[in-house]
């Protein structure tokens, strides 16, 4: 055995050693369900280069990837079991996990700057009190939605002085662009597009306003194969290194991925994205507590629910330092 399969053999055995004592299954894996996503550029070069069907290869496990369009579909995927790993916003996270959802987040796969307010490029509004009374596209359950709702807040409005058109990211960016709403709550890559390619202009940011990307795992999921998400980590972790190392590359990559134009997507991968930070901690906790208040003042959770006691619930500390600690 070459001295380099033997260190990497050696150390992917020390990571699940390393993993939390949990319930394990009996079984092997048949199948491991998880997402992509274009606003996870991450999980486009997994996917790309088949770093996860390299790794459960040997045992077996055949690999089946599900296209999630927003955090919505992600979290809808992850509540209606026909996935077992999904991406989405750290906030619309939380949200799902206090509504029911049994998720649990061992990963950050990104700290991006991926929604704003945008409108068109002939638009009057100049801040985000022109936008009282205005048509306003953005999608439910997603960071774009809940960014929207702090924005409002923020400037002293509430959700009932505009008009709130649901409408999935891309046919939000149409909706704009075509007129047929004031402004739009967007989503990257389609902001980015709208922004260079369409003149639209970003009326409001807020990069605190934009929470994590968090890679979500069914919790029976996690405490039953336990071994398996440290792999598929591990797997993400070699995605994350390799985007710092080839941004440029990356983006071509989500380029081709979500037939964007590859300024749009160096825009996104380059200036709108960190990826320095994969292991959850207080930094990601402290976010959402501070976002956390939104959801009880728009009544998306039922009274009386413990947001800091989800937090804790949500937010999973213990896998990703197996894999991070490796260099």
């Amino acid at each position: 055995m070459k001295r380099r399969t033997l260190l990497k053999s050696v150390a992917g055995a020390a990571a699940v050693l390393a993993v939390p004592s949990l319930v394990r299954a009996a079984g092997p894996l048949k199948e491991l369900r998880l997402d992509y996503a274009y606003y996870s550029p991450t999980s486009l070069v997994l996917r790309r280069f088949g770093w996860l069907e390299e790794a459960f290869k040997p045992a077996g496990t055949d690999i089946k990837w599900v296209l999630s369009a927003g955090s919505n579909r992600a979290l809808e995927y992850l509540n209606g079991n026909s996935i077992d790993i999904g991406s989405s916003a750290g906030l619309a996270a939380l949200l799902a996990r206090a509504n029911g959802n049994p998720i649990r987040t061992p990963y950050i796969y990104s700290r991006p700057e991926w929604t704003a307010l945008v409108v068109r490029k002939d638009s009057p509004v100049r801040s985000v009190a022109d936008l009282k009374g205005k048509k306003i596209a953005a999608t439910k359950g997603t960071d774009p939605y809940l960014f929207l709702l702090r924005s409002l807040k923020q400037a002293g409005l509430k959700r009932g002085d505009i008009e709130h058109v649901a409408l999935q990211h891309a046919d939000g960016r149409a909706a704009l662009e075509q007129g047929r709403v004031d402004a739009w709550a967007g989503l990257d890559p389609h902001m980015a597009a709208s922004e260079l390619e369409g003149g639209s202009r970003l009326v409001y940011r807020n990069v605190a306003f934009n929470t994590y990307g968090f890679l979500n795992v069914r919790e029976e999921f996690l405490a039953q194969r336990p071994e398996e998400t440290t792999r598929v980590l591990a797997a993400y972790e070699r995605a994350r290194k390799w985007i710092i190392a080839n941004p440029s590359e990356a983006a071509r990559i989500l380029s081709e991925e979500a037939k964007v134009s590859l300024p749009v997507a160096l825009l996104q991968v380059k200036l709108r994205s960190d990826f320095s930070q994969p292991q959850p901690g207080d930094e990601h906790v402290a976010a959402l507590k501070q976002a956390a208040p939104i959801l009880k003042e728009e009544a998306l959770v039922k009274p009386g629910t413990d947001l800091n006691r989800t937090i804790a619930d949500l937010v999973d500390t213990r896998f990703a330092r197996a894999v991070t600690a490796r260099a």
